[in-house]
């Protein structure tokens, strides 16, 4: 069980057992809220640091896969999508 430094001992293995008492579409939701909880911060963290200027769409997501994946993953997928198009 691993264990989270702003989150006590008791509170952390309280969390640990309602999720394995949750069935799996329970824990598919919450995961996939997390997920978009996660992208939504990266999103307005990227905003955020350029607000000198209006990102497009594409320039936003190929930030948003740069944070994600890594800036040689992103390179990679959106230059084959270039050549896609």
């Amino acid at each position: 069980m691993t264990f989270v430094s702003d989150t006590s001992p008791k509170a952390n293995a309280r969390y640990f057992e309602l999720l394995r008492q949750a069935g799996p579409a329970k824990r598919l939701a919450i995961c996939l809220g997390l997920s978009r909880a996660t992208r939504e911060l990266a999103i307005a963290g990227i905003k955020q640091a350029h607000r000198d200027r209006t990102l497009s769409d594409d320039e936003l997501r190929q930030k948003l896969a740069e944070r994600l994946y890594g800036a040689e993953v992103a390179r990679r997928v959106f230059a084959a999508g270039s050549r896609d198009g």
